[in-house]
């Protein structure tokens, strides 16, 4: 299959990148013939339905599961091997700390184990949050052990950083609360993010990249900025017969619903709209469930998000 990238320094562009990445356990593939890149910087949504695929990749980008088929590389570097591993840091819904430490020794823990431990980043995290130092794990709010849990990632000061559901069972002030640290943190370090959620309307104000997953395969890549606009909500009257009209049929109809002689759809632009009918520009939320409940619909992958071949970085 070749490789896709030549490891390098921390300057490579592309921060995750896969090829005909796979993973068949014996019930069948829950990952199977993906390819796609993200680019450094990015803070990147993994968004897709239950069983979708999101959390075996993110368990083979941390070392946790084996590919059956592909290959996955950070920086440049294979996701199995030594030199990727100090560039990531992890952090999981559960947020698995020891509860019978405290901050502070959970905090000392973290510079024993990470040689570019950043001490300054990791307090000044937990003392925004106004945590005492001397307070046990075991006695935090879930806000609480969520910043504690940031605290332990960003003083690892990893280039990439992958999240799985890390904010889900946080309140509406403590999510908030949680999503401003994590763009703080990201923006003044240029980490890469790729974080899984269901929440898509924080998504929208947190992310400038898609990966959206579904079966097992990605559905659509890319910069927000890029696949949204090409897409609009059309709203128009069905034909007598109840049928949608023919000059839809000129687009790429992603879903349609229809309430009496009215429908709506989501279409991917193909030319010019009819002009009688009415038009509106979705949001992301509105693009990414219209992708979720319509599997068949073509998968979508922008430039920016397809791997190169080989012969493209000899070029």
């Amino acid at each position: 299959m070749g490789e896709m990238t030549v490891p390098g320094p921390a300057g490579t562009r592309w921060a995750l990148e896969a090829h005909g990445l796979g993973k068949k356990y014996r019930r069948g593939w829950a990952l199977r013939d993906c390819s796609f890149r993200i680019p450094a910087g990015r803070v990147c949504a993994l968004v897709g339905p239950n069983g979708a695929g999101k959390s075996t990749l993110l368990s083979m980008a941390t070392r946790l599961t084996r590919p059956s088929a592909g290959e996955l590389r950070i920086f440049g570097a294979p996701a199995g091997g030594r030199d990727a591993m100090p560039r990531w840091a992890y952090l999981a819904q559960d947020k698995p700390l020891f509860k019978r430490f405290t901050v502070g020794q959970t905090l000392r823990m973290g510079e024993e184990l990470n040689p570019g431990w950043d001490r300054a980043v990791a307090e000044r995290i937990v003392r925004a949050g106004r945590i005492p130092p001397q307070a046990r794990v075991a006695e935090l709010s879930g806000g609480q052990r969520t910043r504690v849990a940031f605290a332990l990632a960003f003083g690892k000061r990893p280039e990439l950083l992958l999240l799985d559901e890390p904010m889900a069972d946080l309140d509406p002030v403590a999510r908030d609360e949680m999503g401003a640290l994590l763009m703080s943190e990201a923006a003044e370090h240029g980490t890469t993010v790729l974080m899984s959620s269901h929440l898509l309307g924080e998504l929208e104000q947190m992310c400038d990249f898609l990966l959206v997953l579904d079966g097992g395969r990605i559905r659509m890549a890319g910069e927000t900025d890029e696949l949204v606009p090409m897409h609009t909500l059309v709203t128009g009257v069905t034909t007598p017969e109840g049928a949608l009209p023919d000059a839809l049929a000129a687009h790429t109809v992603i879903e349609t619903r229809t309430a009496g002689r009215q429908f709506t759809a989501l279409v991917l632009r193909q030319g010019p709209l009819n002009e009688e009918w009415q038009l509106t520009e979705p949001g992301m939320e509105d693009v990414l469930l219209g992708y979720l409940r319509s599997p068949r619909a073509p998968a979508l992958i922008a430039p920016t998000a397809a791997p190169a071949h080989r012969e493209d970085h000899a070029a």
